[in-house]
């Protein structure tokens, strides 16, 4: 199908009131259609080649606010890895556990990073709350080898597929990751200006992860930071997974004015945080608590 690129969404003003219609990139339409996701920006996660540690200036405290626009925000967040692809039977790069182990640390008593997103709250006036590690569970769908050149419709199929599989269609509080294996090109990553995006089925909310350690050298993808070779994978899929959070059906949960989520607004300052099963690069992420970016919360 073609895919729209843009959408018509709601600018609010600071009292939240709506102030004009306006066409932005990146978002996707009313549930239930595949549209245009919301992606990691051109402009995020520069010059970080292997021995170069510099890192971009985009973080703008007390230039912007997250408003809410209506939508949902995910309450119990439960993160479900869906490693798509016969590929990852032959990968030697450690990243299935390690994300296994980030995603078991996330929510423990131990995170405070995630906690940042517990203010934003919903129409009910709940947010989220952890109360134990968000890993769901862990699937390699190796039934056959994932397409060389995914499209969009293409890698929401298979977080529908992977959705079915664990049996959380449906269920607001999911997301599905999917991580294309080495070799793929999934939305024509990398050379399609963005690190990874997040979007939603229709019946689930997804992330598209490619397969970070298959940047160039000087991509906009972090790798190999603070001494981490895997350091992409937590930083980036960490940034979709605090905006799936508290923005699960792009734009209708907590943006900016400019429509920029959570994560968008603090792509610096990356830090190792602890957690009881590693330690993980990550970014801060933006609070309006704090005015400003934020690595704890």
């Amino acid at each position: 199908m073609t895919l729209p690129h843009t959408r018509l969404r709601r600018v609010l003003t600071a009292a939240g009131a709506v102030l004009s219609l306006a066409l932005l990139p990146g978002f996707a339409n009313a549930p239930g259609a595949v549209a245009a996701p919301h992606q990691s920006r051109p402009g995020a996660y520069l010059g970080q080649a292997a021995t170069h540690h510099t890192t971009p200036t985009r973080q703008r405290p007390g230039a912007d606010q997250m408003y809410y626009n209506g939508g949902p925000v995910q309450h119990s967040p439960v993160v479900y890895l869906d490693f798509w692809g016969s590929q990852w039977d032959s990968d030697t790069n450690g990243v299935e556990q390690y994300m296994a182990n980030l995603f078991n640390g996330l929510g423990t008593g131990q995170d405070n990073w995630s906690t940042v997103t517990s203010q934003y709250t919903d129409s009910s006036g709940s947010g989220p709350t952890f109360t134990g590690p968000v890993l769901g569970g862990s699937w390699v769908d190796d039934a056959s080898p994932a397409p060389a050149s995914s499209q969009q419709q293409d890698i929401a199929a298979e977080a529908d597929s992977a959705a079915a599989h664990f049996g959380v269609a449906g269920n607001p509080d999911a997301q599905i990751v999917v991580m294309s294996p080495s070799g793929t090109s999934p939305d024509g990553w990398p050379a399609s200006g963005f690190c990874a995006w997040h979007d939603y089925t229709g019946s689930v909310s997804y992330t598209n992860m490619p397969y970070q350690l298959d940047a160039p050298a000087g991509s906009r993808c972090p790798n190999n930071l603070l001494g981490n070779p895997l350091s992409a994978f937590s930083i980036v899929e960490g940034h979709e997974y605090a905006e799936s959070i508290s923005d699960p059906q792009p734009s209708s949960g907590w943006v900016d004015p400019s429509g920029e989520e959570i994560g968008d607004l603090c792509e610096s300052n990356f830090q190792n945080v602890t957690l009881p099963t590693g330690t993980f690069p990550m970014q801060p992420l933006w609070s309006n608590k704090a005015g400003g970016c934020s690595i704890s919360g």
